[in-house]
């Protein structure tokens, strides 16, 4: 399919901007670019508050003072090293308000400051206490999914084949599976698509900055994780985007899970960048895959 027309507009309107390419950049800079861009939600809940979560900062989103509802532990994108709870704020809100359940935002530690594993310690710190601290949260702590999008997908996948606590779902959206960035579509979507492949390079020599890891540890590439470990990885929703560098991994990642015997829906949007999950104010498709995924985790957490 062709590039969306929504997507299109919105490409042109990036272009005219002039921002300079990601990896030409620092963090620092990277970070409040992303955060000027960002525009408050204008979503209301029933509560919204920040939480300690065992020593993680988090926000708790939270739909209807029902102390009977599910938990969706929700991991921010932005390549491990951009991104927070603040530029999540809106898909949080709408996927609380579409699922009747509650969300927990973590806000991890990002690199270069913090490389890998520190990331992933507080996705599972955080996953912990919140299944631990139920009652302070008001949710079942039998009722817990773990979801992100992109590096947050990425985190989601980790910590569910980690299973710290038991999963009812994992809500993966165009996640980082594959660190070694080899599949054909990092060649097919390379440049002009938002997403590039030398913005990927950028985050991955971040992210490993600190000598710990390597491309092909599960912990940094889910898809390498070995069949022992997938088959008992909780049922699956993975969302990719046509013209996306990662599009072929997280298929990939998504056939892995349906060979180990998991349950799992996989989507492609056709005509869609990576990120569009959180454009549904300007991009039709990000309100429905919000909708997509906010349903499906929600008979997931009702079961």
């Amino acid at each position: 399919m062709a590039l969306h027309p929504q997507v299109a507009v919105l490409l042109e309107g990036l272009a005219a901007l002039n921002i300079p390419a990601l990896e030409t950049q620092n963090p620092v800079d990277a970070r409040a670019g992303m955060a000027a861009m960002t525009v408050p939600s204008t979503v209301q809940l029933h509560e919204v508050r920040d939480v300690n979560a065992g020593g993680v900062p988090a926000r708790l989103y939270r739909p209807t003072s029902s102390t009977k509802i599910g938990l969706l532990v929700y991991y921010h994108g932005g390549g491990w090293v951009l991104g927070s709870i603040d530029s999540h704020d809106d898909v949080c809100r709408k996927l609380a308000r579409a699922m009747g359940h509650a969300v927990l935002s973590v806000d991890y530690r990002l690199a270069p400051e913090h490389p890998f594993p520190a990331p992933v310690e507080d996705s599972v710190n955080a996953l912990r206490w919140a299944h631990a601290n139920a009652s302070e949260l008001g949710i079942d702590p039998n009722r817990i999914a773990v979801g992100g999008d992109s590096a947050g997908g990425n985190l989601a996948a980790v910590v569910a084949n980690v299973a710290p606590v038991p999963l009812r779902y994992q809500m993966l959206i165009y996640p980082v599976t594959d660190a070694t960035r080899s599949s054909q579509s990092y060649i097919d979507n390379a440049v002009g698509y938002r997403l590039t492949a030398a913005g990927m390079k950028w985050f991955c020599d971040h992210y490993l900055s600190g000598g710990v890891g390597s491309e092909t540890d599960p912990r940094v590439s889910p898809l390498f994780a070995p069949d022992t470990v997938l088959s008992d990885a909780p049922p699956a929703l993975v969302i990719t985007a046509e013209y996306d560098p990662l599009r072929d991994e997280g298929e990939d990642y998504a056939r892995r899970l349906m060979e180990a015997g998991v349950s799992c829906a996989l989507a492609r949007y056709s005509g869609m960048i990576h990120g569009f999950f959180s454009m549904s104010e300007m991009v039709d498709d990000g309100m429905k895959a919000i909708e997509h995924a906010a349903s499906l985790t929600k008979t997931a957490l009702e079961r």
